[in-house]
């Protein structure tokens, strides 16, 4: 575990006075940053002038300090040293250390630098710990740092992955900690428990200033018990690895919280965030993530479902080439990216599995028809009102974002898919949401209301058009007025246009003599 100690104190008490505007956002000049425990500070980080992190006046009480930095889009490398050794220092969005203290210690210092650009909006914080607090990444095996109390995020267009190395037990000044693999029992590092939290930001927000105000509800544990939604709680046993679905656009934080239930303390990981998008790259842009084409296709498709919202159940075959074309969409989307390599850019563990999740899908699909069954007008009607509208609400989600939208995307993502079961599957539910399902509800129920009033007695539904065509044989049959009973029989009516149809290609024969008139 890598230790800090009192680095350039000649330096430190030349800059006391010049360093005193440690809890102000800015830029330090003299590439020196002070701060106190527990309070953020933003500053701006330029590629060529690294900048010193100073923390001073720690108490004896504390055994272990977490560093960490965070920025938006743009790597951030903090190191123990100057020029530091392998294992001693990390570069990322979201990265922090931990130092572990020397007996009468009171002074840590650590190093921050822009990896690859300029102008680099940050915010950074120490937080303490004492003896008795759980060490994030103190047992890991898997990255980098000797000590990593970072969390790993990947993601893809399905699902969002978080990783993290286990924790180990407290330990104070001056001791060893203690070994990881050594028994599982309740004097070890077996008896610690992970709770995983998610936070969303603000929707259709992608500034710096959202992200960094918002991190700082999710570094500290007492701040992510009250802003955060726990997802799951692990055992030591477990894997430490949590899946997500993805929503591309949408901030999401991800922190960690090991508790250890035998000295109920607890102490928090470096929080991680992603918008399951990119922000220097021309395809799957965080700010274009909407085609055009998206965009046009959703449009015409919220028109047709605003007029079977409102007229679907008197255009009944319009009603059903848009009810078949959903059907029929969806299977062949399943079927091409289930069986090619082509690759399209309530939460319950037991809808984990695959059979229960798809069984109790099915059961709620047909739970609805089978109430209304004795009403079949008004379960057309409310099929066309609740799915026309909900057109309108999938247009909408092509140009702002609305977590309604996933209300068929996750249905979709499962049977696309296979590992999709594993991921929760939360969304954020914000007031832009509130408006859209008021809309989405005023539409419903105006469609609804208004082809009720207009279908009182009416016949339930068009006529098939079978008996239709034999209602008419038949009519013609027995009417021997009616025009249409002198038609002649299809067979004849076939042979004669045939007849025709070979008349064409026959050499028409001159009219006249063929032979000269005799004298």
């Amino acid at each position: 575990m890598a230790l800090c100690g009192p680095l350039h104190l000649a330096l430190l008490g030349l800059g006391l006075g010049l360093a005193g505007a440690a809890e102000t956002p800015g830029n330090s000049s003299l590439g020196l940053l002070e701060f106190s425990l527990g309070k953020f500070r933003h500053f701006v980080l330029n590629k060529p002038f690294p900048e010193e992190a100073v923390l001073r006046y720690i108490s004896s009480n504390v055994t272990f300090i977490i560093f960490q930095v965070h920025s938006q889009y743009k790597n951030v490398t903090v190191s123990f040293n100057k020029n530091p050794p392998s294992g001693a220092s990390g570069t990322g969005v979201d990265k922090g250390l931990v130092s572990t203290l020397r007996p009468e210690q009171s002074i840590c210092t650590w190093y921050l630098e822009s990896s690859d650009a300029d102008n680099v909006w940050s915010v950074a914080v120490p937080l303490s710990y004492s003896e008795k607090d759980p060490i994030p990444g103190g047992c890991n095996l898997e990255f980098d740092l000797n000590v990593d109390p970072n969390i790993y995020l990947e993601y893809n267009i399905y699902e969002t992955v978080i990783k993290f190395a286990p924790a180990n037990l407290g330990y104070s000044r001056g001791t060893d900690p203690q070994p990881c693999d050594l028994g599982t029992g309740l004097d070890s590092r077996w008896r610690l428990q992970y709770d995983v939290y998610q936070y969303f930001l603000p929707e259709n927000n992608l500034t710096e200033e959202v992200l960094l105000r918002h991190m700082q509800k999710m570094s500290m544990v007492s701040q992510i018990e009250a802003s955060g939604f726990k997802v799951a709680t692990l055992k030591s046993s477990e894997k430490t690895i949590v899946y997500f679905s993805s929503i591309p656009g949408q901030g999401v934080i991800y922190n960690v919280i090991v508790r250890d239930p035998v000295l109920n303390t607890s102490a928090a990981y470096v929080p991680a965030h992603t918008y399951a998008c990119h922000f220097t790259t021309i395809l799957d842009n965080c700010s274009s993530l909407g085609r055009l084409s998206t965009k046009v296709f959703f449009t015409i498709f919220a028109i047709l479902g605003l007029f079977i919202c409102f007229f679907g159940h008197r255009f009944w075959k319009t009603e059903l080439f848009f009810i078949g074309f959903i059907f029929v969409g969806f299977f062949f989307y399943i079927l091409i990216t289930r069986l090619t390599l082509l690759q399209y850019d309530g939460e319950l563990k037991i809808f984990h599995d695959d059979a229960v999740f798809w069984v109790a899908f099915s059961c709620m699909a047909i739970s609805i028809p089978v109430v209304f069954i004795g009403c079949l007008r008004i379960l057309n009607i409310l099929a066309c009102g609740i799915t026309g509208s909900y057109s309108v609400v999938l247009a909408i989600d092509s140009y702002f974002y609305t977590s309604l939208s996933y209300i068929t995307l996750n249905v979709l993502k499962r049977a696309v898919n296979t590992n999709f079961n594993r991921a929760y599957t939360n969304v954020p539910f914000q007031t832009n949401d509130f408006v859209i399902l008021a809309i989405w509800v005023m539409l419903a129920v105006s469609g609804i209301t208004l082809q009720i009033r207009r279908e009182r007695g009416r016949p339930f539904f068009p006529p098939h058009p079978y008996k239709m065509w034999k209602r008419e044989r038949e009519r013609r049959v027995t009417n021997i007025l009616d025009p249409s009973y002198h038609v002649r029989p299809l067979r004849e009516r076939l042979y004669s246009k045939l007849a025709q149809f070979k008349q064409l290609f026959h050499e028409e024969e001159t009219t006249g003599e063929r032979t000269p008139l005799l004298l």
